[in-house]
């Protein structure tokens, strides 16, 4: 009974669940970035590039079959067929994908670090209660005698 008591208050810690929160957006936020990037950014980068498609760039490794029926130069209908390709262009997409993610939680943490000092800057202390005022001044009192 140690074990389930000692997981029960593991997982029940603010930390744990803080995380479990965490994963459950990033994965939601993972989505909204791959869609930026595939359908916002890359479009531009292409038209910059002068019409270049990362997401179709490939070296093909293995032959094509000969009931092949697709484009040979597109990289789904090689992938589909089970030819062996280099989807170097994916894995670009991927990266920018990633850069994206990783400078969008670089803004949030830098964001939320700053609300901290705001919140964490020290206060004036609240005055004594009138007491401990009261007695300050009989000590004080006392050691004038």
């Amino acid at each position: 009974m140690g074990i389930v008591k000692d997981f029960r208050e593991f997982a029940v810690k603010g930390n744990v669940m803080d995380l479990a929160v965490g994963v459950i957006i990033g994965g939601a936020f993972s989505t909204i970035v791959t869609s930026i990037v595939k359908d916002l950014i890359m479009p531009i980068v292409g038209v910059a590039t002068g019409g270049l498609d990362f997401s179709n760039k490939f070296i093909r490794l293995g032959d094509i079959p000969p009931s092949f029926k697709g484009n040979p130069d597109s990289f789904k209908d090689l992938q589909t067929a089970g030819v062996a390709v280099f989807g170097y262009g994916s894995f670009i997409t991927a990266v920018i994908n990633f850069a994206i993610l990783a400078l969008i939680v670089f803004a949030i943490v830098k964001f939320m670090n700053s609300l901290r000092r705001t919140e964490a800057a020290p206060a004036e202390p609240p005055p004594p209660p009138e007491e401990v005022v009261l007695l300050r001044e009989i000590r004080d009192a006392l050691k004038q005698r």
